[in-house]
């Protein structure tokens, strides 16, 4: 039995599980103050019996094990978990071994064990919602250094048209700034999902995340691309979102995916609305 936990800046979602990727029982609750929000956390496990436990995390976080903060959710914008030792407080709870890493990282892993880039060495998830954030697998080890993969927070070029000074508390106009759930909504004045398929946002939406997209596929060479997220429910952006990639990428990466099958490269996860848990149980893995 597997525990596993995607641990997200909206919500929480609990889970025990199996190494072949089978879910027998989730819980679901917003994410409140970490005292409030860990304390479910340990009252669902606690009669499981779990062996291991994933936690795929929001961050920034401390994925370094020889780190005194590793376990730690860090300097987040969402300021009640500044600075909060999740690890350390499961710990005290269940003596089990623990695997932490961000949520996007987990659910690269994920779609790469059981999912839409099964059986390859290297891809590429982003999610794209409240935030964007991405996680990597390269050469079949998922992407850490000195902190862990922030792809949202990438430099892009701003449209020609679109005079939004961007929403990212940092940086304003970075790839989150311009492109996630709340700078659409500033922009437009209504949520994505209110908004009619055929709106002018989403060709702006598109011009924007392909940007990220080109810079990720000319540094990471992902053989596949999983684009997550509440804002990729409108799926309406993904032939947009290849169409600028190819017309941004203007040739220069000559492979059979670009040239010719794009509609496989840049996909919806294959583990649908469970691509973050099933990460967080594949972390544990």
């Amino acid at each position: 039995m597997i525990g596993a936990i995607e641990a997200g800046g909206t919500k929480f979602i609990c889970g025990v599980g199996n190494e072949k990727g089978e879910i027998f029982e989730k819980v679901s609750f917003p994410t409140e103050t970490p005292e409030i929000t860990l304390a479910k956390v340990v009252e669902f496990f606690k009669d499981k019996n779990i062996e291991r436990l994933g936690v795929g995390s929001f961050g920034p976080i401390d994925v370094n094990p020889k780190s005194k903060t590793y376990g730690y959710i860090t300097k987040t914008p969402k300021l009640a978990w500044t600075d909060c030792d999740v690890i350390g407080y499961l710990k005290k709870h269940f003596d089990v071994p623990m695997f932490f890493d961000t949520d996007v990282n987990g659910a690269a892993l994920g779609e790469a064990t059981w999912g839409a880039a099964k059986g390859l060495d290297n891809c590429l998830y982003m999610t794209i919602g409240t935030g964007i954030g991405g996680g990597a697998l390269v050469s079949g080890k998922l992407v850490h250094g000195m902190l862990h993969p922030e792809m949202g927070h990438i430099i892009i070029k701003r449209h020609p048209k679109d005079n939004y000074e961007g929403k990212c508390p940092f940086h304003k106009d970075c790839l989150e700034g311009m492109a996630a759930g709340p700078a659409i909504e500033a922009r437009w004045g209504k949520k994505g999902y209110e908004l009619p398929s055929d709106h002018e946002a989403w060709d702006l939406e598109a011009y924007y995340i392909a940007q990220g997209l080109v810079n990720f596929i000319l540094t990471l060479s992902p053989e596949k691309i999983i684009l997550g997220g509440g804002v990729m429910k409108q799926e309406q952006l993904f032939p947009k979102i290849r169409k600028e990639v190819v017309e941004l990428l203007k040739g220069y990466v000559q492979t059979t995916e670009i040239l010719e099958n794009i509609d496989n490269y840049i996909v919806y996860p294959g583990l649908g609305d469970n691509a973050g848990l099933l990460g967080a149980l594949a972390l544990a893995l």
